[in-house]
């Protein structure tokens, strides 16, 4: 198996130690992750105090990607607007979905945009909370995005005029796996020192080749039915459920 390394929440507020305790882990194993830069961020549960943090974000994110890592553009303002699921329900809370297709298009355009005046291009879209519908597939396409960060499978696919990278359902089940291709999504933010020995056993898996997202770009994309989304809508959905349900045990 197969298996990229995807960050989320990526702003100049974050906390910054633990993104660079869990980059050291990267660095040592030599994994080149996707990150999904918020162009925006308004979100305040990701502003953290960081004393360590870059002088200049952007040009720090730029030279990540010289290094090898790749961009995306995680939302627009990372703010959650709706009590939408989408099409992808892991989350019941949208930025995007729910709302008409004009706004989502505004949205993406004033996130490109914001992302473009900093030098920063990318043609990558993940979508927070994971949650998107199909104006905002469409809107994606109007607006020069080619690839979403989503979705479940063993190999990349193509939907709606759109390539998707699946990330891991489970990540004990993708392990187990000999064939195909997953993400593994990090939260940086809240990672504590046992979770970072928790990854490192992952990166020594013998099992699994880690590879970098570019890597995982250049895999041909298989073209799926509309019995293969209704099944990862229901995963989805069924995830949700599950994680709701032992939230609310506890």
């Amino acid at each position: 198996m197969k298996i990229a390394v995807r960050l989320d929440d990526i702003t100049p507020d974050m906390d910054w130690e633990r993104f660079f305790k869990f980059k050291a882990l990267l660095d040592r194993y030599q994994v080149k992750p996707l990150i999904g830069v918020v162009p925006e961020n308004r979100d305040d549960n990701l502003k953290k105090q960081s004393s360590n943090k870059p002088e200049d974000f952007w040009n720090y994110v730029k030279d990540l990607e010289k290094d090898g890592w790749t961009l995306a553009m995680h939302g627009v303002h990372h703010l959650y607007t709706t009590g939408k699921g989408g099409i992808f329900p892991l989350n019941n809370f949208s930025e995007f979905a729910g709302l008409p297709f004009a706004q989502q298009k505004d949205m993406l355009l004033r996130g490109k945009q914001r992302l473009e005046e900093r030098g920063v291009k990318t043609e990558i879209f993940m979508a927070p909370a994971h949650s998107y519908d199909r104006n905002t597939l469409k809107a994606l396409k109007e607006t020069g995005f080619t690839a979403v960060t989503d979705g479940f499978g063993n190999y990349p696919y193509l939907w709606r005029g759109l390539k998707f990278y699946p990330i891991s359902f489970h990540l004990s089940s993708t392990f187990q796996k000999k064939k195909g291709f997953s993400t593994m999504v990090v939260h940086t933010d809240t990672i504590v020192e046992e979770d970072l020995q928790r990854y490192e056993s992952y990166f020594q898996n013998k099992n699994i080749e880690w590879i970098s997202f570019r890597e995982y770009i250049d895999q041909p994309a298989r073209r799926i039915t509309i019995f293969t989304r209704i099944k990862e809508f229901l995963m989805a959905k069924g995830k949700y459920l599950i994680v709701k349900g032992r939230s609310g045990s506890k």
